[in-house]
């Protein structure tokens, strides 16, 4: 898939971001302003506003996308997966075995939660005033959510590759735009290639953890007599076993996703014709992650829009469509049948579930 890709380089239609570090700056300190003024509740508002600019500043052959969601459809959806977490919690507190079966209830409707979020944000996203639609059932997410997770779980990873390919196809494989469809076949052997790198360093990470902590465990027993505080001492040294290891199962995290990401989007089609695109590099990926967050850190988060700017152009200038002719074909073809229209009215039904 890549080989062809590549072959048709000059069909290649990349991203291009048009924002600016210092344009986002006065939305996100008005976002976060109101936001501590209602107690969290004009957050909703925020990411309407926030997706708006950075899908507006984002180009495909010269055309921006458009985010169509409205603050309240995002501020129901929260509400009620707040409002279920408080009963969950008052009720675990009172009865235990109804605040398990809510537990449990929660985990049963997760995928539907999922499908539904994949849904609205599908719906309220649109390229050149055509919609994305996302057409998946709840027994697909259940199989890609759950039983991939499951499976990734029990395996130690081994099998993550398995799970990647399930919840992408699931994603991809549902996804419309207008009335096209399109159609993700990730191949399990590029999957594991990207996988490789990351478990070695998960394994490094673990085998660093469980010499520190060894290391840590013989130190607090052999200076139990002579320590001023001998379970400090060992607190201390796990903690010490569990950072590094932590550190480096992100890392890991890190390369992973951003490998199948590559993988994934390579071998996506669009309407049976036209190649997904993404060469994102992991290495400079996760320099720009770290950078970030120091910068961020020390800056006491003020310099937040530009680590967030600067991490959105590079993700969306190395990704991008290989077209197999021209993409105006396809959008006018769209608008003859009439799918540029029939998607208007979806912006007014669902909620988004996510935080």
């Amino acid at each position: 898939m890549q080989e062809a890709v590549f072959g048709r380089a000059a069909n290649l239609r990349r991203g291009e971001f048009r924002g600016s570090a210092g344009e986002y700056f006065g939305i996100w300190i008005v976002n976060i302003l109101l936001t501590i003024i209602t107690v969290g509740i004009y957050s909703a508002w925020a990411k309407v506003r926030r997706n708006r600019y950075f899908y507006g500043n984002s180009f495909i052959d010269g055309h921006s996308f458009d985010y169509h969601a409205r603050g309240l459809q995002i501020f129901i959806g929260r509400a009620i997966v707040f409002g279920y977490i408080v009963a969950y919690n008052l009720l675990l507190t009172f009865s235990p075995i109804i605040g398990g079966i809510l537990a449990l209830l929660m985990l049963v409707l997760l995928p539907w939660i999922v499908m539904r979020s994949l849904r609205f944000n599908a719906r309220v996203t649109s390229y050149r005033n055509i919609r994305f639609d996302f057409v998946g059932k709840t027994g697909g997410a259940f199989f890609a959510i759950i039983v991939g997770g499951l499976v990734s779980f029990f395996s130690l990873g081994i099998l993550a590759p398995f799970a990647s390919r399930w919840l992408y196809r699931y994603i991809f494989n549902n996804l419309r735009y207008g009335d096209r469809a399109f159609e993700a076949d990730p191949k399990i052997g590029a999957l594991y290639r990207v996988w490789l790198p990351a478990f070695l360093l998960m394994l490094v990470g673990a085998a660093v953890g469980g010499f520190l902590g060894i290391a840590a465990y013989y130190s607090a027993v052999e200076g139990a007599g002579t320590s001023m505080d001998p379970e400090l001492d060992l607190i201390l040294g796990i903690y010490g076993a569990l950072v590094p290891a932590i550190v480096l199962w992100g890392v890991a995290a890190i390369f992973y996703r951003i490998g199948v990401r590559n993988v994934v989007m390579n071998a996506t089609r669009f309407d049976s014709r036209h190649t997904l695109f993404s060469d994102l590099g992991r290495l400079r990926y996760f320099w720009i992650v770290i950078s970030n967050l120091v910068v961020t850190v020390l800056t006491l988060s003020l310099m937040r829009p530009w680590a967030a700017v600067r991490e959105h152009r590079y993700v969306i200038e190395h990704s991008g469509i290989v077209v197999d002719g021209e993409l105006d074909d396809v959008v006018s073809s769209m608008q003859a049948s009439g799918s540029a229209v029939t998607a208007e009215y979806l912006d007014l039904e669902g909620f988004d579930f996510g935080f």
